[in-house]
């Protein structure tokens, strides 16, 4: 078993310059929390997993494909594997809890 804590995770991601901070690695899945700041540029593209965001502040859209769907504190957005998709409209700091499964390669 592994417990995290969310508030200390979050000041962690904070002290480095990275956008993704990965805390959990297993097969079956992988876990991160990615920040992008209010106006920048998501530069991701599509993964070999499936993912799922939890948007645990800030105020944003999610393209996936042709459809766009706001992201905003407390939504749970899916986007299945090999789907072209990004973050755009980023009005304030965005900072995701992100979960891939099977883990990200």
């Amino acid at each position: 078993m592994e417990s995290f804590d969310l508030h200390s995770l979050l000041a962690q991601a904070a002290e480095t310059d990275q956008r993704y901070l990965e805390f959990l690695r297993v097969p079956s899945m992988s876990l991160g929390l990615y920040t992008l700041p209010a106006g920048g540029e998501d530069l991701q593209g599509p993964h070999n997993q499936d993912e799922v965001y939890y948007v645990i502040r800030g105020k944003a859209v999610l393209r996936v494909d042709q459809h766009e769907q706001p992201a905003l504190p407390g939504a749970l957005l899916f986007v299945p594997a090999h789907a072209p998709h990004k973050f755009i409209n980023i009005e304030e700091e965005l900072q995701l809890l992100v979960f891939f499964a099977p883990a990200e390669d």
